[in-house]
């Protein structure tokens, strides 16, 4: 478990410009921070353990380096198995953003999304203070008082580590095992989409580690209905292009999470480039992109597609992912013209496709 360094990599000198760099970005943030009595740390709704991550270790900073009270809050559902046994081993202090939105908070942090994507649960209007995001950089996160946004950087928990580092803050075996699994789930452990970064982060918290912890999250149990939605993918999985590319309209799913979940494994299958997969949750079409192909960005074609459907679209080169507002729409409908863009999008006809899994006689 872990990353080891090559020879290489142990024995590249350190980047003094890189270090100045980060402790002039630590030292705005805490500048923008001071002075405020309570904060309110927003990740985007049903968070991945990226975000999760990212906002108890950003609470943590403000509260110990910049005096600030620290509340960190979520929208949306924490339904993967995964997820949920992340807050349940770890014992994290976030909370749905519902509990502790009304209360009194005078700084607004975004960790893993940005003003401008929506797909954050928000009653004021008013722009965050404070943003956090390795994902790539919207015009409107250049107006918070402070922005560290569009990095090389594989995950935001990365971005919240080095800043803990470079204010010396060694975080506790719960929060540390939060950020390596948030490193190392979003950048399928090191092998999808990292940076120099990201490694660094990752094997200077693996000695932090509770690895049982990380075991426990690593293997959850999982409900039956799990495997029920698994089973109706499969077999309602279409390929396209003669296994260039598979789509999925997974109907009604019982967590949102399980959408991405779903579309990361089915880009596993051998020769695939591209698998896209839906399921409608509390009346909105969750969309969920992954690639095999570096020639193609998929946050950036998630948004040409869904905007114009009103819906909320994020990702970067290789995974990507939306919500759409149903609005009284069919869901199946729905999906049937999204595949039909995407497919035309990958220069493909639209059409029924071929079955992933032929039905036995």
């Amino acid at each position: 478990m872990g990353h080891v360094p090559s020879p290489r990599e142990s024995e590249r000198p350190p980047d003094h410009s890189a270090h100045f760099a980060l402790r002039d970005r630590l030292r705005k943030l805490l500048a923008v921070a001071k002075g405020h009595e309570r904060a309110l740390v927003l990740t985007h709704d049903n968070p991945d353990p990226d975000a999760v991550a990212s906002a108890c270790g950003l609470a943590h900073l403000l509260d110990q380096c910049a005096g600030v009270r620290a509340m960190a809050a979520y929208g949306g559902i924490i339904g993967r198995a995964e997820n949920k046994a992340m807050l349940k081993v770890l014992h994290l202090p976030i909370q749905p953003v519902a509990r502790v939105e009304h209360q009194p908070h005078d700084l607004i942090c975004l960790v893993d999304t940005q003003p401008e994507v929506g797909n954050y649960s928000l009653a004021s209007t008013e722009l965050p203070q404070l943003v956090i995001d390795h994902h790539p950089a919207r015009p409107s996160s250049l107006m918070a008082a402070f922005h560290d946004v569009g990095g090389p950087a594989g995950a935001t928990s990365t971005l919240v580590t080095q800043y803990l580092r470079c204010a010396r803050l060694t975080p506790g075996p719960q929060l540390a095992t939060a950020l390596f699994y948030g490193i190392k789930s979003d950048t399928r452990d090191l092998g999808r989409e990292y940076d120099p970064a990201d490694v660094e982060c990752y094997n200077w918290l693996f000695p932090h580690i509770d690895k049982p912890s990380l075991s426990r999250i690593e293997h959850p149990a999982v409900p039956a209905r799990y495997f029920a939605a698994y089973h109706r993918a499969y077999e309602r999985a279409r390929l396209h292009g003669g296994g260039e590319g598979v789509v999925v309209d997974m109907g009604d799913v019982y967590v949102p999470e399980i959408v991405p979940e779903v579309a990361e494994k089915l880009v596993s299958l051998e020769g695939l480039r591209w698998s896209l997969a839906t399921g409608a949750f509390k009346g909105e079409l969750y969309l969920s992109l992954r690639l095999n192909d570096r020639r193609v960005n998929a946050g950036k074609l998630v948004r040409e597609v869904c905007a114009p459907l009103g819906g909320s679209a994020g990702g970067h080169g290789a995974m990507a992912g939306a919500r759409v507002p149903l609005r009284g729409r069919s869901s199946d409908l729905l999906s049937t013209d999204i595949f039909a863009m995407f497919l035309r999008a990958f220069h493909l006809r639209p059409g029924p496709g071929s079955p992933l899994v032929p039905l036995l006689p």
